[in-house]
């Protein structure tokens, strides 16, 4: 069976169903509510009801006990391919060179031969290996940034049926080179910046809107370090033209700090975009992990989006506090970065960082954090039809399975959800009214075939010399 014959065209929803929850996380009177015994019903790709009762007539009927129905989550940071390349080899400190970040010994240049090796199907099979576990983590909406040369994010996307924010990455210095101290050469600068611009341009041409708007791009220049400041001002004024979202990692490593500082002029990440005017209210930053309290007072005047993504940078002994970045009035998103792709596992995660670096154990409570992967994620890409269950949003949904053990007896579905729950406990997803997870397996689709497809994929990276020398280091 050929990686072609794993998955099924994406199927348009038809007709009318109807999904009932013990209880429902529902948009009411402008803010969300757990609604008891109550069903959602949809019909195409829309919410048409949220009521106590089964109206008549409903063409599918999804009635299992102890369900908990929520806004389907969006996962604003999150990087299949780089993550998978690295799965299991830089945990406990294995790959870090004299302990310093991966991103440039490890993350980048082994995606970058990845892109050049593999060939289309084997890429393509990676990439619906991600989206898999994207969606049997509670994912609908995803804002990806990966390597322009990985096209076939898109094609995964579109069979699989995820919403998808699709963001190739856009560099002035396309290959730093990480040394053997962790230090990074910055030297390799491509001799053609737009490049990747006219990469992007093409994938906006072909994909922007496709699949009734599922589908969309959005501009992603890597981070501060990897572009120059008219680069930067170029892509992020063409994203503002164009009306897409804007993503960059800033304040994410102490290299990246030191080298915009010794650049320009003692600037923080932070401050350096906000000194190119490009720091506003539709620009999304990930990580943040190295603001000062002054950065954070700035993103917050400026109305930007921080994607905080805990467990990835807890992994490497680094604090990633949610609570911090909310006590500053900075709108706060929480995602995966790719770790392990399970947002009710990030949002635990955020929930203990924040209670133990404030000794607070009121800070980042069950509804801030659930908000943080809904309704406040959709406010950051500016789509008030996502992240409510709401008559008129999107019918994206994301189901819970309360029914085993370890979440009953349940009193307190929100806190269960975030405290107790994980990704096994997701029962359906559901996207445009495409019912892509039932009973937690994914809808016509073969998960061993996907899974083993893309483990192939990323052994044949691991067997080259280059990726030993890096991840043995």
């Amino acid at each position: 069976m050929t990686t072609s014959e794993l998955t099924a065209a994406p199927v348009r929803a038809s007709g009318t169903k109807a999904i009932r929850g013990e209880h429902v996380l529902a948009f009411v009177e402008g803010r969300p509510q757990v609604l008891r015994d109550h069903w959602v019903v949809t019909e195409g790709d829309r919410i048409v009801a949220v009521t106590s009762s089964l109206p008549a007539g409903i063409d599918e009927v999804h009635d299992r006990p102890h369900q908990f129905v929520v806004p389907g989550f969006l996962n604003l940071h999150n990087h299949c391919f780089s993550e998978a390349v690295a799965r299991t080899h830089v945990e406990d400190g294995a790959g870090r060179r004299a302990g310093k970040s991966i991103i440039y010994t490890v993350l980048l240049p082994l995606t970058k031969i990845g892109t050049e090796i593999l060939s289309r199907e084997e890429r393509l099979a990676v990439a619906r290996m991600g989206i898999l576990q994207l969606l049997k983590g509670g994912s609908t909406t995803v804002m990806e940034p990966f390597r322009a040369g990985i096209p076939e994010m898109f094609d995964a996307a579109l069979e699989m049926g995820i919403r998808f924010y699709g963001a190739p990455y856009l560099f002035s210095t396309d290959m730093p080179v990480g040394r053997a101290d962790g230090s990074v050469d910055y030297a390799a600068s491509d001799d053609n910046p737009l490049r990747d611009l006219q990469v992007w341009q093409g994938l906006y041409d072909r994909w922007q809107g496709a699949d009734d708007g599922r589908i969309g791009l959005a501009m992603s220049p890597h981070a501060t370090d990897t572009c120059n400041p008219d680069f930067l001002r170029h892509i992020v004024g063409r994203a503002r033209e164009l009306g897409v979202p804007s993503t960059i990692h800033a304040a994410q490593s102490i290299g990246e700090m030191e080298t915009i500082a010794a650049r320009y002029d003692g600037r923080t990440p932070i401050e350096y975009l906000d000194w190119l005017g490009v720091m506003d209210r539709d620009l999304t930053i990930a990580h943040c992990i190295r603001t000062t309290d002054a950065d954070l007072d700035l993103m917050a005047r400026r109305d930007t989006t921080i994607l905080n993504c805990p467990r990835v940078f807890a992994r490497g002994g680094t604090v990633g506090s949610y609570a911090r970045f909310r006590s500053h009035g900075v709108r706060t998103t929480v995602a995966t970065d790719g770790y392990n792709m399970d947002l009710l596992g990030e949002v635990n995660a955020a929930a203990l960082i924040s209670k133990i670096t404030t000794g607070d154990a009121t800070q980042a409570t069950a509804p801030e954090l659930m908000n943080a992967i809904t309704l406040d994620a959709a406010e950051a890409i500016r789509r008030d039809d996502l992240g409510r269950i709401a008559v008129g949003a999107k019918a994206d949904l994301t189901v819970l399975d309360f029914s085993h053990p370890h979440l009953q007896p349940m009193y307190n579905p929100l806190r269960a959800a975030v405290w107790l729950a994980n990704r096994a406990n997701i029962g359906m997803v559901m996207v445009d009214g495409r019912v892509l997870i039932e009973n937690g397996h994914a809808s016509n689709l073969d998960e061993a075939g996907v899974t083993e497809a893309g483990a192939a994929a990323i052994r044949k990276i691991w067997d080259l010399p280059e990726a030993r020398a890096a991840l043995d280091a």
